[in-house]
């Protein structure tokens, strides 16, 4: 692929986002992932504009954040008070979100533009270590309401009309979400269940086998190795499927490490 059109292709990452501002507060068991989300962006090209799929934010349908400038939303709550000071000013881009809302209405996914809310924290946290500057445009594109995983998968199919354009698309979420297996004490302990699951991830997401395939194990992600222990819940998951429905391709590992005490993973495709 010539530099040309390498500059015309978008990136798709996946990764996890960290319990709530700590990334941002010096929490030392995010140091890891700190030090991954500092580095990352000399992995990437810069891109024109940010779309980040939040793992905090359900809508009953596709849901565009439409603001040129989106103030701050504060989704975590008991912190101290710095961490309601946390600001990240880059501009919005109602140009990208209407386009992207076209193109999912056009693929029979009822999509909306909403220019109220503002930036979570599932984009202002990473975004905020990976391009400080906050120079380039971004938004968000909501989970959507009953947490199907097939209509997320084909949420990222629909996405695939945005392949040719120079945008990084972020699933922003977490390989590991249960809050209370989290080990808040800075120790990183072995866990097999969780290990299990990651590396069911990585089989699934960076293997050798046949995109429809891929899909389909992620479709039935219950079925994995302790898939309910890792996931009580599975909007932290989810933005996964938009990456993987979208990319079409297999992904490359590129975090592998502990988060918060437990083993956590990311994608790049």
């Amino acid at each position: 692929m010539n530099q040309k059109n390498q500059q015309n292709q978008a990136q798709i990452v996946y990764f996890s986002h960290g319990g709530g501002p700590l990334p941002i507060l010096g929490d030392a068991s995010h140091k890891a992932m700190v030090n991954f989300m500092l580095q990352l962006p000399s992995q990437l090209r810069k891109p024109d504009a940010i779309l980040v799929i939040s793992a905090h934010w359900e809508e009953s349908s596709a849901t565009l954040l439409g603001s040129q400038t989106p103030p701050m939303f504060y989704d975590y709550y008991g912190f101290p008070d710095e961490a309601y000071g946390i600001t990240y000013s880059a501009p919005g881009s109602p140009e990208v979100a209407n386009r992207v809302a076209s193109i999912l209405n056009k693929n029979n996914i009822s999509a909306r533009i909403d220019s109220q809310r503002g930036f979570d924290h599932g984009l202002f946290i990473p975004l905020k270590l990976m391009y400080p500057q906050a120079d380039i445009p971004a938004l968000q594109l909501s989970l959507l309401q009953g947490l199907n995983p097939d209509a997320h998968i084909s949420l990222g199919r629909a996405l695939r009309e945005l392949m040719h354009e120079n945008i990084l698309v972020i699933g922003s979420g977490f390989s590991f979400h249960n809050m209370a297996a989290f080990s808040w004490n800075e120790i990183n302990t072995p866990d097999p269940a969780n290990d299990a699951f990651q590396n069911w991830l990585i089989e699934v997401c960076t293997g050798p086998i046949l995109q429809s395939e891929r899909e389909q194990r992620l479709i039935e992600w219950e079925k994995a190795p302790s898939a309910r222990y890792c996931h009580p819940r599975e909007e932290h998951l989810l933005p996964l499927h938009v990456c993987l429905g979208m990319a079409d391709k297999p992904a490359s590992t590129i975090f592998n490490d502990y988060i918060l005490g437990k083993r956590a993973v990311a994608f790049l495709w």
